[in-house]
């Protein structure tokens, strides 16, 4: 057995299933939020993502939610 070194492990993505507690609009503004400064993103940038997400309708706010984070987050439906 060969000790491998922590930048070989698999990156999981997070899931989000819309029809369970993670998926209310509440939720996915602070995941959005969480990971958006973990992504480096500024405070500005963070309030104008979150003013967009909250323009619109609630598929409106996962469609700009998957925008940024799709990369990063399974959504399931």
């Amino acid at each position: 057995m060969a000790i491998k070194s922590r930048s070989e492990m698999p990156q999981k993505k997070i899931e989000v299933d819309l029809n369970g507690p993670e998926g209310n609009a509440h939720m996915l503004m602070a995941l959005h939020r969480r990971l958006g400064r973990q992504l480096g993103f500024s405070e500005n940038k963070l309030d104008t993502i979150s003013k967009v997400m909250m323009s619109g309708n609630y598929e409106c706010l996962v469609q700009i939610f998957d925008n940024y984070y799709g990369n990063l987050v399974t959504i399931w439906k």
